[in-house]
C-alpha cells in the first residue's frame, strides 16, 4: 500500500471503517476455528496495512510516548480490544475455554472468586487454563503505536499470590490445630475456609507441599488412614469448601488431586453431609478436572456414579456443580463409557424433559453422543421428539446446535428415526428453518438430515 501523509479526515474515516470490517472478519474466522484459511490470513495482512496507513495519516511522531496509565481508561478504542470485564484496553489478552478473550488479570480475579462460567456466554468452562491471544495482542500493540501510547509490561504487575512471613506463621498455627480438639479444629477450619476464599497467598501456601493438604484433612482421616464418619457436619463442610478454594488455583490442581485420599474424601462428601458440602465437593472435582491427567484419575476413582446421583436428586444448588463436573470428566473418552454405564443418559434426558438445567445437560448429552451405547439409549428413551421440541421452541442458538448434532448422530445409527424427523418437518418445517438461521454447524447438520430425507422420500425406514 502506498503511504499517504496528507492527513485527509475523509480518508481516515474510510480506513477506520475498513479496519472494523477486517477485525470483525478476523474474530469470526477465529471463533469458527478457521484460523488457517487464506481469507483469515488475508484479513490480518489487510488490517496491518490499514493500521500502517492510519499511522501515516495521523502524522504521529515516534518521539511521542504516553503511558496507558496516564489515561483514565475512557479514551476511545475499538470494542474488540477492550476487556469485557474491565471495559478498558487489554494489556495481556488471553482466551478461555469458550473462545472468549479477556484481560488476564481480570479473568484471573473472576476465576479466583470461584466463578466457573464464562462471563459473556454463561457457558460452563471445560477448563480454567488461559491461552495468550497473540492476534489481539498484536492489534493492541499496533493501535497503541499509532497513538504513541506505551503499554506497561504485564509481567511487572504485583504478585498477589506471594505470602509474607506473617501469613506463613498464621498458616502453620491454623494447621497445627487440625490435630487438637474438635472445637479448635472447627474454629481453624472455618478461618482457613475464609482465608483461602479471599487471599490467593493462602491458596498458594497449600500448593507448596502435600503435607499441608494432609494436615488440613486430618480431622477427616482416622489414625490408621481410615475415614472417620463421626465428624461434625459444619467441620466437614468447611474442610471440603477449603479444598475447593485451594483447587481453584491452577498451580495447585495436580498436587491436590494426587495427594493421598483427597479424591476419595471428595467422593465420600458427595454422598453425605449438608447440601453445600455435597455441592462444593462436586465443584472441587470440576475444578480439579481441568487437567486431563486429573480427569482420568477422578474417573477411575469412581466419582461419576455419585455425581450422576447428585444430579438425579435435582437440588438446584447442587445440580449445576454436578453437571459441570460430569461435563468436564466426559471430555475423556473412557469416562464417557463410565458415565453411560452409570445411567447418565437416562437421568439427563429425564431432567431435560422436565425443563431443568437444559443448557448444561444438552451440552453433556451432545458430548455423550459420540458413544454408540449412549446414542442407542437416547433413541430408546424418546430423545428425538424431545430434541425436536427444543429446536422448535428454544431461542438459544447453542441449544439448537447441540440438539441437531445429537439428532444427526441418532439418525446415522438408527435410520428408523428419520420418520419422526420427516413428520416434524411436514408439520412445522423445523429443520428447514434451522438450516436458514442456525449457527454454521447447526445449518450443516440440519441440511444433512434434510438431504437424507429427500434422497428417499417414500421409503419405510428400519434400523
Amino acid at each position: 500500500m502506498a503511504k499517504t501523509t496528507d492527513g485527509d479526515p475523509a480518508r481516515v474515516v474510510e480506513l477506520k471503517r475498513e479496519l472494523r470490517v477486517m477485525v470483525k472478519a478476523i474474530l469470526e474466522d477465529s471463533e469458527d476455528n478457521d484460523s488457517h484459511s487464506s481469507s483469515f490470513v488475508d484479513a490480518i495482512d489487510r488490517a496491518t496495512e490499514v493500521l500502517s496507513a492510519l499511522k501515516d495519516l495521523n502524522g504521529l511522531s515516534k518521539t511521542t510516548s504516553l503511558r496507558l496509565d496516564d489515561h483514565d481508561g475512557s479514551f476511545s478504542c475499538p470494542p474488540e480490544l477492550r476487556c469485557p470485564l474491565s471495559k478498558k484496553l487489554m494489556r495481556d489478552p488471553v482466551i478461555i475455554s469458550t473462545g472468549q478473550t479477556y484481560d488476564r488479570s481480570f479473568i484471573q480475579k473472576w476465576l479466583k472468586a470461584g466463578h466457573r462460567i464464562c462471563p459473556i456466554t454463561q457457558q460452563v468452562l471445560s477448563h480454567t487454563l488461559l491461552t495468550p491471544n497473540c492476534l489481539i495482542k498484536d492489534m493492541i500493540s499496533q493501535w497503541c503505536q499509532t497513538r504513541g501510547i506505551e503499554i506497561p509490561d504485564p509481567v511487572g504487575c504485583v504478585n498477589e499470590e506471594a505470602a509474607n512471613e506473617a501469613d506463613r506463621e498464621h498458616f502453620s498455627m491454623l494447621l497445627s490445630k487440625m490435630s487438637k480438639s474438635i472445637q479448635e479444629q472447627r474454629a481453624a477450619a472455618k478461618e482457613l475456609r475464609l482465608l483461602t476464599k479471599r487471599m490467593p497467598s493462602f491458596r498458594a501456601l497449600f500448593g507448596e507441599s502435600t503435607e499441608a493438604i494432609l494436615r488440613l484433612l486430618n480431622p477427616l482421616i482416622g489414625k490408621r488412614g481410615s475415614r472417620n464418619d463421626e465428624i461434625p457436619c459444619d467441620l466437614r463442610e468447611d474442610l471440603i469448601t477449603t479444598l475447593l478454594n485451594i483447587s481453584i488455583q491452577d498451580s495447585n490442581k495436580k498436587l491436590v488431586a494426587e495427594a493421598p485420599m483427597v479424591i476419595s474424601l471428595l467422593i465420600d462428601a458427595l454422598n453425605c453431609g449438608t447440601l453445600e458440602t455435597r455441592s462444593n465437593a462436586a465443584a472441587a472435582l470440576f475444578t480439579l478436572s481441568a487437567l486431563d491427567s486429573n480427569k482420568i484419575l477422578i474417573g477411575k476413582s469412581g466419582a461419576l456414579k455419585p455425581l450422576i446421583d447428585l444430579l438425579d436428586e435435582g437440588h438446584p444448588m447442587a445440580m449445576k456443580d454436578a453437571a459441570s463436573a460430569i461435563f468436564n470428566l466426559c471430555i475423556v473418552q473412557e469416562n464417557k463409557s463410565r458415565a453411560v454405564k452409570e445411567g447418565a443418559v437416562k437421568v439427563i434426558l429425564r431432567k431435560i424433559k422436565s425443563g431443568v438445567q437444559v443448557d448444561e445437560l444438552l451440552a453433556i448429552l451432545a458430548m455423550l453422543s459420540t458413544h454408540q451405547k449412549a446414542v442407542e439409549e437416547m433413541a430408546e428413551l424418546g430423545a428425538v421428539p424431545c430434541l425436536l421440541s427444543i429446536i422448535r421452541g428454544n431461542s438459544c442458538a447453542r441449544n439448537k446446535e447441540n440438539c441437531i448434532a445429537i439428532l444427526y448422530t441418532i439418525c446415522t445409527h438408527n435410520r428408523s428415526k428419520l420418520r419422526e424427523i420427516r413428520e416434524e418437518e411436514h408439520a412445522y418445517g423445523t429443520l428447514s428453518q434451522l438450516a436458514q438461521d442456525g449457527t454454521s454447524r447447526a445449518k450443516r447438520k440440519a441440511t444433512g438430515l434434510l438431504e437424507r430425507m429427500n434422497r428417499a422420500p417414500n421409503r419405510t425406514y428400519s434400523a
